[in-house]
């Protein structure tokens, strides 16, 4: 009985980057008053801070390489759109637009060591919208205060720095001295005319992303495995976000969420009330040894925000720290008036335990319970750190994450979806993020043709994958595997550097026997992997194409 056809076609797991040639590039090649093109047939090499200065723009094509040097304090490497520059960065899915270091072989993988940080600096957006803080024009931190161009904020809240859409920023953070390290993407100041999305920082030494006021709108980011916290904000930000994730390392990182209010004055206006919906924050483990990882978020210096539908898991110590001054503003005044709000999450695996008192202060439980906030597992596929293809924040098809979510608001920015957390059944971060190509996370861009059978309706006794037939084989095999209770299976290929390079069953099947037709024409003779998840099993196999 033929049950379920199931038929994908996707693309090669990796970008092709043909490079013509090497160039250095300092702030003299992008002239002021004049437009900068960088093409994807050249590799830029940053060499010290790079300006994109007032009235200059520059044009990034897709798939375009951009190296740092490496260097600390005055011979830091970075990216900084000035105020009054612009930055049009519009990678693609397949085609990304990738910062990293000089040492970074970006056609390997697997070249540096998945922990790599602080080799180059970062990318810093400067803007002319509005700050809290006094007098309302800031130097921003990772440059020399003593340099003009480096001065942020304004007026003009619509204020448009730009375009920065698919992009990968890897293994920055350099300390420019005193501890004053480069976030992998900074904005300062940065208005709601610009559009940041699909940006993912891949272990930066310092913050993964960092907001200084300002009003800019955020969609799918990606802050993975960074040495300090993962979203920073502070000076009054106001933007929107949505579909955020975390995902932190065992052993290095902050908080998944630091929120400063202001700085000068801590009570100032307007306040920090970004209004987040659709995060996902894993932390470093509920049992992890990196104290740092205490809390998933730390509000405080009279900051507010708001946090909806959103998953927090994994952190060592509790949900969330909000702060409670004896006298005067602080982030307690914002909860209660209404500027601080966390509605309709799920929150679950704090080392401070499972229940109620793991999330929150005391005077804040109910305000939790007030806005549908829940304790319970919220049933993700999977979490890992390795390069097994394990870490899957995707829904079970049983997670309670699939219904109360609150309402989303209706306007040009955000998607409405009906679940809690960043991921549903797309894999977004697919094709353009360090973590699909490293094999950490699964690749949905990276499918062969297969189809699927049941070839058997009696229901076996126990889960079985068996080894592929035949083998070694050219161009197609066959791989069948049996379940014994109803359930979600995957079925995944992986190359030899531990890359997803197919999906080749996914989803809820009855139990039973199955059989997958896999045609690997497209594929490169070798050694490859499979691996069966389904129920509380874990079963894997290899095979060999010949050709």
């Amino acid at each position: 009985m033929l049950r379920k056809i199931m038929l994908a076609v996707g693309t090669a797991l990796l970008p092709t980057i043909a490079l013509a040639a090497t160039i250095d590039v300092t702030t003299a090649d992008i002239p002021v008053g004049g437009s900068t093109e960088w093409t994807a047939d050249n590799e830029y090499i940053l060499n010290g801070l790079v300006f994109v200065s007032e009235g200059a723009s520059l044009t990034i094509q897709a798939g375009t390489v951009i190296k740092g040097k490496p260097g600390q304090g005055e011979n830091a490497s970075a990216l900084v759109i000035a105020r009054g520059g612009k930055i049009f960065a519009e990678g693609t899915a397949d085609k990304p637009i990738i910062f990293t270091a000089e040492a970074d072989n970006v056609s390997d993988p697997s070249d540096l060591p998945l922990d790599a940080r602080g080799l180059w600096g970062g990318v810093i957006i400067l803007g002319r919208a509005s700050l809290n803080s006094t007098p309302g024009e800031t130097p921003i931190e990772g440059i020399p205060t003593t340099e003009p161009r480096g001065l942020y904020g304004g007026d003009d809240d619509s204020d448009n720095s730009g375009v920065f859409r698919y992009a990968s920023i890897r293994h920055g953070g350099t300390d420019i001295g005193a501890g004053n390290e480069i976030n992998g993407l900074t904005m300062g100041g940065v208005g709601s005319g610009t559009v940041i999305e699909y940006v993912e920082v891949y272990n930066n030494q310092d913050d993964g992303f960092e907001w200084f006021g300002g009003t800019v709108n955020t969609k799918y980011l990606v802050s993975a495995f960074n040495g300090d916290d993962a979203f920073d904000y502070d000076e009054g930000f106001r933007g929107k976000g949505q579909f955020w994730f975390v995902i932190q390392d065992a052993e290095t990182g902050n908080r998944a969420g630091e929120h400063d209010g202001g700085t000068t004055p801590e009570d100032g206006t307007p306040y920090a009330t970004p209004a987040i919906y659709n995060a996902t924050y894993i932390g470093s483990g509920a049992f992890s040894t990196n104290g740092d990882n205490d809390v998933v978020l730390k509000i405080r210096d009279n900051a507010g925000g708001k946090y909806h539908n959103s998953i927090f898991t994994d952190f060592a110590g509790e949900g969330v720290d909000i702060e409670d001054l004896e006298s005067g503003e602080d982030s307690r005044a914002r909860l209660e008036a209404g500027d601080l709000v966390l509605a309709n999450n799920i929150w679950w695996g704090f080392g401070a335990g499972e229940d109620v008192t793991s999330l929150a202060p005391e005077f804040a439980l109910a305000h939790l319970v007030a806005n549908n906030n829940r304790l319970e597992d919220p049933l993700l596929m999977g979490i890992s750190r390795a390069r097994d293809g394990g870490l899957d924040p995707r829904l079970q098809d049983s997670s309670p994450a699939w219904n109360g979510s609150g309402t989303i608001p209706d306007d040009d920015f955000y998607t409405q979806v009906d679940y809690v957390g960043a991921f549903g059944n797309e894999l977004w971060t697919s094709g353009w993020t360090f973590l699909a190509e490293a094999g950490i996370m699964p690749n949905e861009m990276a499918t062969v043709i297969t189809s699927e059978s049941e070839v058997s309706a009696a229901i076996p006794s126990a889960y079985t994958l068996n080894q592929n037939y035949p083998n070694p084989f050219n161009p197609s095999t066959t791989i069948a595997f049996a379940i014994p209770a109803d359930g979600h299976v995957e079925l995944i290929l992986f190359n030899t550097l531990g890359q997803q390079v197919a999906t080749l069953s996914e989803g809820w099947r009855m139990a039973g026997t199955y059989s997958v037709a896999v045609d690997a024409s497209d594929l490169s003779a070798g050694t490859y992997f499979y691996r069966l998840r389904a129920g509380d099993q874990v079963l894997h196999r290899k095979m060999t194409l010949l050709k």
